[in-house]
Order: structure tokens, then sequence, then C-alpha cells
């Protein structure tokens, strides 16, 4: 094989950049404005989502050191339950992707408001712009792993610049008075499990670096530390940054902001800056929109050549690359841009984090229960004591991520159940054409 056709393969920093930057994108930019209304239930929130997070790392962790296999998540339950759970997972967080991806480009849009006000008079202008960053970057993964790579480690670098700013302000400046204005609103458990759902839309992403597992370069030894790395350090991140807006702006400000951090940069240090951390909040939207592109990608071309989509999703170009998959992908995405050009930026962003968070929480569920089916039937490696206790991690997350489900609320688990459902045939279809 000569050099022009060697498959380019990720590292253990890109696999970092994989999850942080699929983990924090526009979602950390727009999720205080969605949070305000539950004061510090959402910071009680955020504590239960982070400890719920590292715990599905160290699944994911565990799972990808004994099955390094491209589809991650697919392929760990088709090991443990068999094909039909694996495609229904595997379905409901492909569905996850594409309506997330619809979020993502919206909330990356939102945050050139301050710089281009106009768009939120003129949604057709909003939504050609929209349109436009998802097809630039489907084009940018058409091209290969190196290309979309490089982008998720540059933009991974510059998103973290305006949110350690930020966090660092906040340490130095919030004052006891400054808490006051969100005790008016109380703390309940409906409350922190309504926030909870939200909060875990900004730590999405878990299990980035599983899904592309036949480009990483030692996988069974890079994807379990990139992942379990890279949700640390986004939790940390998230958990000051996201607190330290809440805090400094004004609850009802705060409800009806389109870009939150912005608006934080406008109060202390003027116009100027406010302009500059939204360009820098749109390039954080932009390179988890690549991240996540790759992905779109990647899943249903895994689940082709086990023969449970389509066989031209898992065609690969001459670049190693599943371009029909992208495509198809990216079009769903454009057509829900499309159908909800019309509503308001923050509604569309709420609507599609439910909807996504619910379809991926299935997954996360169903995940920590195959790693307990795994052990019981000794596919993974009996360590003693240290088994017990990833047996009592898995068991942690399921709960966690059963909440989770429960707080997304009645009208976003009525859809993810119907988006799962919608699965169903297909898979029936797919295994009739291959008998």
């Amino acid at each position: 094989m000569n050099r022009s056709t060697t498959p380019h393969l990720i590292g253990f920093w890109t696999c970092v950049a994989l999850v942080v930057g699929n983990m924090i994108g526009s979602g950390i930019f727009l999720l205080p404005a969605s949070l305000a209304e539950f004061g510090m239930n959402s910071m009680i929130a955020w504590g239960f989502t982070a400890a719920g997070a590292i715990l599905l790392a160290i699944v994911f962790s565990h799972l990808s050191k004994a099955f390094p296999r491209a589809g991650g998540p697919y392929a760990y339950t088709q090991e443990a339950f068999g094909p039909f759970v694996a495609f229904i997972v595997a379905w409901g967080y492909w569905v996850s992707i594409w309506v997330g991806n619809a979020a993502i480009a919206t909330g990356t849009i939102s945050y050139l408001t301050p710089l281009f006000p106009q768009m939120t008079k003129t949604p057709s202008a909003s939504a050609a712009l929209t349109l436009g960053i998802v097809w630039l970057l489907t084009l940018v993964n058409c091209r290969g792993t190196k290309a979309s790579g490089w982008v998720q480690n540059v933009t991974t670098v510059m998103k973290l610049m305006p949110l350690l700013a930020i966090a660092g302000f906040a340490l130095f400046y919030v004052h006891a008075e400054d808490f006051s204005r969100n005790a008016a609103i109380p703390l309940s458990v409906s409350g922190v499990t309504a926030a909870a759902t939200l909060t875990l839309w900004g730590l999405m992403g878990i299990e980035s670096a599983t899904i592309p597992a036949d480009k990483v370069r030692d996988p069974r030894r890079t994807i379990p530390r990139a992942t379990l790395y890279g949700t640390i350090v986004t939790a940390i991140i998230y958990i000051i940054a996201c607190g330290a807006v809440l805090i400094l702006l004004p609850t009802d400000q705060l409800k009806s902001s389109t870009a939150p951090f912005a608006d934080v940069a406008r109060l202390f240090w003027g116009e100027r800056s406010a302009q500059l951390l939204a360009a820098f909040a749109a390039i954080s939207g932009f390179g988890c929109l690549n991240g996540w592109i790759l992905l779109q990608g990647e899943l249903p071309s895994a689940m082709a050549r086990n023969g449970v989509f389509p066989a031209i999703f898992g065609r690969l170009s001459a670049r190693n690359t599943p371009q029909f998959a992208m495509i198809f992908g990216s079009s769903l995405v454009s057509a829900l841009i499309l159908m909800n050009s019309a509503k308001s930026m923050v509604d569309i962003f709420t609507f599609m984090v439910l909807l996504s968070t619910t379809a991926c929480l299935v997954m996360y569920v169903l995940c920590a229960l195959a790693l307990l089916r795994l052990q019981w039937t000794g596919k993974l490696p009996n360590t003693g004591k240290g088994s017990r206790a990833i047996a009592v991690v898995a068991v942690v997350a399921a709960l966690y991520s059963l909440w989770a489900i429960v707080g997304a609320g009645a009208t976003a688990v009525k859809w993810g159940f119907v988006l799962l459902l919608a699965g169903v045939p297909v898979f029936w279809i797919m295994r009739r054409v291959n008998q």
C-alpha cells in the first residue's frame, strides 16, 4: 500500500480532542439560558451529571479496552445482547447524533448574533448560514481523518481559552451576595432532575473516541485513557464556567439571552470583549460539529459492514471515509434545521437537546448493562475485587441514566420512544434482505 492510500490513524491527543471537543460545543455557551429557570438547582444537577458522566466514562473505558471495535456502543451491545438490541441502540444513537448536530449548528449560529444582530430579525439568513457550516464540515470530514483531526485539535484549543478566562474571572470576582439572585428559586428534587437532563447534554460525547476505533492508533490503550481523561477535564470546566454565568448574570436577562457568555463579557469588559467571546463560542460550536459529523458517518458505516444497515452506508471513498453516510446524515440535519427555522433559537435548542439526550440515554443504559452481562458471561477478564468495583460502577451508571431519562419529561420520552420504534422495521427489512 503506497503512502497516498495509507489511512491516517488518530493518536492519543486527537482522541482527547475528539472527546473534549465533542462535549464542549455550542452546548456550554447556550445551556446557561436553558438552565436559568432552575436557579441553584442547576448547580446541584451539574454535580450529579459530572459524577454520572465519569461513571459512564469508566464503563466505556473498560468496554473499549476489551472490545476495541469500530462502532463503539453498537459493538459492545451486540457482543452482550445480540444483533436486535445492538441495532436499536445504534439506531437511537445515530438519530441522537443528527438531531444533536442540528442543535449544535443552531447554537453555533446563535452565538454570531452579537456580531450580526440582523440575523435575529431574519430567520432565513440564520438558517442559510447554519446550513452552510453543516455542509462545509461535511466536506472537511469527507476529505479524511487527517483533515477532520486537524480541525478538531485547533478548535479544541481555541474553545478552551474564553471558558478558562470566564472561569478564572469568576473565582476572583464572585461575592456571597451574587448568589442571592438564584436563592429566590427554591431547591427541589423535580428542579434538579429536570436540570440534570439538560446538563447531561453538555457532557454528551463521552463515547466519542470509541466510534472510529478502526482509525485509532493502538485503540486498546488509547481509547480508554482518552475517554476518561477527556471526561474529567470537561466536567471540571463545565461546572466552573456555567456556574460563573449563572451567578454573574441576572436571572431574567439570562433566560432571554441568546449568548450568555458574551453577555457576561459585555457586562464587565465592554462590547468588544463580548464580540470576541461570541466569535470564540462560534469556533467552539464549529469544532464540536466537526467531531459529531465524523461520528455521524462512522456509526452507520460500521452498522452497514455488519449487514444491519444498507450496504451503501458502509462504502468507503479513496480517502477511507464513509462519504455517503456523512452526506445522508447531513441531509437529515439540514431538513431538521429548515423545519424549525421559524422558531426562536433557544426554543429549538432546548427541544433538540431533550430529544437527542433521551435517545442517547437509552444507549448509555444498555452499554452499562452490557458491561454487567459481559462480566457475568466471562467475556471480560475477572480481576477479583476490581471486577466487583466495576460492576458497582456499571449499576450506578445505569441507574443514573434511567434517572436522567425520567428528567427529560413526558414529551421528550414519547418522541424518543417513537424514534426508537421507527428503527424496528428497518432491522427486519435488512434481516430479510441479507437472508
